[in-house]
């Protein structure tokens, strides 16, 4: 396999884990609207399935993926750091 991780759209601040990945590890993703190649060291386990971020998120902003706000960012983000329910809000839930 060629990259551990897909990016929906180009902008979006995750992206989602196609095969696990180590903390420490540089990771290899593909932007599925471009083709474009990204690269992430991980700060964490990346479970399969689960969200990579591609850069660092504030608390109070927004997340997104598929070009839009999928949630809050409730804790801070580093790039590279798993995304998951311990530092963001699902947008559904957020109002």
């Amino acid at each position: 396999m060629t990259h551990q991780f897909l990016v929906h759209r180009t902008g979006d601040h995750v992206g989602v884990a196609v095969a696990e990945i180590s903390p420490g590890a540089s990771a290899g993703g593909v932007f599925m609207d471009t083709g474009e190649r990204a690269t992430v060291t991980s700060r964490s386990e990346i479970p399969l399935g689960h969200k990579i971020a591609l850069t660092d998120l504030e608390p109070g902003s927004s997340v997104i993926e598929y070009g839009a706000a999928i949630g809050r960012v409730v804790a801070p983000i580093l790039a590279g750091e798993l995304v998951h329910t311990h530092n963001i809000k699902t947008a559904r839930w957020s109002s």
